[in-house]
């Protein structure tokens, strides 16, 4: 899909929404892999000259969602992947898998989680 100002603030309007149910601060969303790569490499080691690659990625540590839109299909791929970062910001101990998917259909149908706290150990 092409990104044009519509589709960019329904989806920054997604990510507040989203953001609330799942208890997180809104992160910074990019859309461009250009954006990505005038970034300094401290924020996107590692997964710099790859991000074309993926319909997403969530830099955690600079609370921080590449969302590449031109790879995707259609809005509710978008708003999917959209999801599925946020989940990543959320749950950061939580690998790909069944439940991970759970928490994303979870979230879609409205669902709200309290804010993360590490565990005592």
């Amino acid at each position: 899909m092409k990104i044009d100002p519509d589709l960019k603030l329904e989806l920054l309007e997604k990510a507040g929404i989203y953001s609330n149910r799942l208890s997180i601060d809104e992160p910074k969303i990019v859309f461009k892999t250009k954006e990505v790569l005038a970034m300094s490499k401290q924020i996107t080691e590692g997964r710099r000259t790859t991000a074309y690659k993926y319909y997403g990625i969530t830099y955690l540590d600079h609370n921080l969602v590449f969302l590449n839109i031109r790879k995707m299909p259609d809005e509710k791929t978008i708003e999917n992947t959209l999801v599925h970062e946020l989940i990543h910001l959320r749950f950061p101990y939580l690998s790909h898998g069944k439940k991970f998917n759970k928490l994303i259909r979870q979230t879609l149908k409205g669902k709200r989680f309290p804010p993360y706290k590490k565990r005592k150990q």
